[in-house]
């Protein structure tokens, strides 16, 4: 049996993936001490540093929440219903809401002193509605534990499959309180979790778990420990908590590079995970495409940042000189452009002269309004903040603008404006992409198009659950058994 490591020496060997070696930097070796944990990611050979305090509360969860488990047999679908109902109730009074707004307004505070984004971590009137809204809808689901999806009848005996819970799930998402909530809808299905919030809306994350969660898991009779939030601001207590076997599932939710190494750690600790980093929506103009219904479907896909915002817009080169113009007045002169470097001929002088502020985490900047990118680098995510920002580029045809999208987009959503059907049937076959549209690319949102507040949209990176890529939400965690009824007693094989 191998040794327990109690230290680190700085350019010590580590082997990875199986036949390459990174080194221990001088800075992890000086902060390594008994009782901390390395974590060498296999597919990267970044070394991941878990102080033993980070690892012993990412536990202490995972354990309330697998105890949690254990007992959740016991409880009945009215009961979670009542949970989400208690739940939704206490964030709708003014009273239990008030210290929830409070944390919120302090994180809010050191997140701007921190040159940090505060677009999704406010919460506001909207989002607390929003919650509010989703936790209803879970309130009045119809329960997902039991429900049959298939049965074969043999002589002598029967077959019936159906829905069971999945266990623990584990999320680690960034700082948006209203995915706090959007969580906990994994106990519609039997389900336990534990979840660690980004360190800008910890307390935010407090003050909902001790004003309203903590009270209606109480009140409805479930276990204190089937909503488990993880009280500590350190990356390395997300790293601790999936590496964790005991989880069923680990999802994550935030940035590309975070988003993946959460995914690496866990696929290696043996855990499914469901990864939800990327996104940033392709429109597609065809030679077919209607200008009016092209411009709309820029100009509504532009609102906000989230992960279905235009991010990318391909005009066909046949239809460039009547579409281009229509886009740069869609996207509006506050709008910060990238425009392939092979296109810039398209972009009028006056435009591309012009300079605007825009509004970026730590504070603003006046920049040109115009900047030319490598066509390699259509893929750029650009998170923006209160300016928006979106790349152009014109292409030869349709089967152009494929290519493009399945090699450099993160593969989520793709829209295609055009009055040919062919073309759409095309564009269907062939765009390696879950959600596919015909306008604006905001439609992709487990809430707004299918009723069901989503945990998050995966897309189709390695890792996805239960199916190339979708939405994922609180009912579609779940996991199939298989229960045999036997009616002749002398069945033999």
């Amino acid at each position: 049996m191998g040794e327990t490591l109690t230290s680190l020496r700085a350019g010590m060997p580590i082997p990875y993936g199986g036949d390459r070696v990174t080194h221990v930097p001088e800075a992890l070796a000086a902060a390594f001490r008994a009782g901390d944990r390395l974590i060498v990611v296999q597919e990267t050979g970044e070394l991941l540093h878990v102080p033993a305090e980070a690892h012993r509360i990412a536990a202490a969860a995972v354990g309330r929440a697998a105890q949690a488990f254990a007992r959740m047999g016991e409880v009945s679908d009215a009961a979670v219903s009542k949970f989400f109902e208690a739940f939704a109730r206490r964030l709708e009074d003014d009273a239990s809401w008030a210290p929830i707004a409070a944390a919120n307004a302090a994180d809010v505070e050191r997140a701007q002193a921190r040159g940090r984004s505060t677009t999704r971590l406010t919460a506001g009137d909207k989002m607390r509605a929003g919650m509010i809204a989703g936790l209803r809808e879970w309130a009045e689901a119809a329960p997902s534990r039991g429900r049959p999806v298939e049965r074969v009848e043999h002589a002598g005996f029967s077959i019936e499959q159906v829905t069971a819970p999945l266990g623990v799930v584990g999320f680690v998402f960034e700082g948006r309180p209203n995915v706090f909530a959007d969580a906990a809808g994994v106990l519609r299905g039997g389900n336990t979790v534990v979840f660690r919030i980004g360190s800008d809306a910890l307390g935010t994350a407090r003050a909902i778990t001790e004003h309203a969660l903590a009270p209606a898991l109480a009140e409805a009779g479930l276990p204190a420990g089937a909503c488990v939030l993880v009280k500590s601001a350190e990356h390395a207590a997300g790293w601790a908590m999936f590496s964790d076997a005991r989880l069923g599932l680990a999802v994550a939710r935030g940035s590309g590079a975070a988003v993946a190494q959460l995914g690496a750690v866990a696929r290696q600790a043996g855990v499914p995970v469901s990864l939800h980093g990327t996104g940033g929506a392709w429109l597609i103009a065809d030679v077919g495409a209607d200008a009016a219904r092209f411009a709309a479907a820029v100009a509504n896909s532009l609102d906000r940042k989230v992960c279905n915002t235009l991010n990318v817009c391909c005009i066909v080169r046949s239809r460039a000189d009547e579409l281009a113009p229509a886009f740069f007045e869609a996207i509006g002169r506050g709008t910060k452009l990238h425009v392939a470097e092979t296109d810039a001929a398209y972009v009028p002088d006056a435009l591309r002269s012009s300079k605007i502020v825009v509004h970026r985490a730590e504070g603003p900047n006046l920049e040109d309004q115009v900047e030319l990118l490598p066509e390699a680098e259509l893929g750029r995510e650009w998170e923006w903040e209160m300016t928006p920002e979106v790349s152009l580029k014109i292409v030869d045809d349709l089967g152009h603008a494929i290519a493009l999208f399945n090699a450099l987009s993160p593969r989520l959503a793709a829209s295609l404006i055009s009055d040919d059907a062919a073309a759409h049937a095309r564009f269907y076959a062939e765009i390696d992409a879950p959600f596919v549209g015909d306008g604006m690319t905001r439609w992709v949102d487990g809430q707004y198009a299918l009723n069901r507040p989503e945990l998050g949209l995966s897309n189709w990176q390695h890792g996805r659950l239960l199916a190339r890529g979708g939405v994922l939400s609180g009912d579609s965690v779940y996991t199939v058994r298989t229960r045999m009824r036997q009616t002749d007693v002398g069945l033999r094989r």
